[in-house]
């Protein structure tokens, strides 16, 4: 395979800067990759650096340093008691990775904020109040989601809520009504937690009781939206803020 002059003075960079980092990497790897991966492009949580306007604005950690000493609270992001001198090792090793991201041809790999802001918002509430309104509200527990979320988190949201809460209203023989928190289910027996935490369970054939699933009702629409809809979706959730 033939390499331009180029482009091998441009990677011979790149492996010069990341020499002059080797304790920059181990920091990074242990403190940072499981989030921001092991290249800095991106992971489970943490978002792609390589591509970050703070990464590129810094000037020898004058600006990373900053996030990692106080962290990021608000976003999940813990701070990290390093010295001056680790500040500097963990910024070059991100800078190294940030010019190697960038002389590699295929384009990005992550999704942008402005690749999900295409939709039309007020379409997009239009299908909220039709099809999203009987179990959320704009103004209650979906208030400020937008400020919470962004871009791909907020579409993992919307199309794969976490930690849903399956709830149960339960009829008595004598009449009476409780509900709850789904604590345990079977072919026999239903069991759930009152608002005061006590635990209550019957054979499903003593009671009569509905389930209320959002993760299964947002499992149902998957199969049902068009790309469309979820464009516009997002495009309304969005202002939500």
């Amino acid at each position: 395979m033939q390499i331009s002059i180029l482009a091998f003075l441009a990677l011979a960079g790149v492996a010069s800067l990341a020499a002059q980092s080797p304790n920059g990497e181990s920091l990074f790897t242990q403190n940072c990759a499981f989030c921001h991966g092991r290249d800095a492009g991106g992971g489970e949580e943490g978002p792609d650096l390589t591509r970050s306007k703070l990464v590129a604005e810094d000037v020898g950690g004058n600006k990373i340093g900053v996030v990692v000493l106080n962290g990021r609270p608000e976003k999940g992001m813990p701070r990290f008691k390093l010295s001056d001198q680790e500040v500097q090792d963990l910024a070059a090793y991100i800078h190294a990775e940030k010019k190697l991201a960038e002389s590699q041809k295929g384009g990005r790999r992550g999704v942008e904020v402005a690749d999900l802001q295409t939709g039309n918002a007020e379409a997009g509430k239009k299908y909220f109040n039709g099809q999203c309104a009987a179990c959320h509200s704009a103004t209650g527990d979906l208030a400020g989601i937008a400020s919470r979320y962004e871009g791909l988190k907020l579409e993992q949201r919307l199309l794969y809520p976490h930690g849903a809460v399956d709830t149960i209203d339960v009829t008595l023989p004598n009449g009476g009504k409780v509900s709850g928190k789904l604590a345990y289910r079977d072919e026999f027996n239903i069991g759930m937690r009152d608002a005061d935490g006590w635990y209550h369970s019957w054979p499903v054939g003593a009671v009569k009781f509905t389930v209320h699933s959002p993760a299964e009702a947002h499992a149902e629409l998957l199969a049902k939206y068009s790309d469309d809809d979820i464009h516009n979706l997002m495009a309304y959730l969005q202002t939500l803020r």
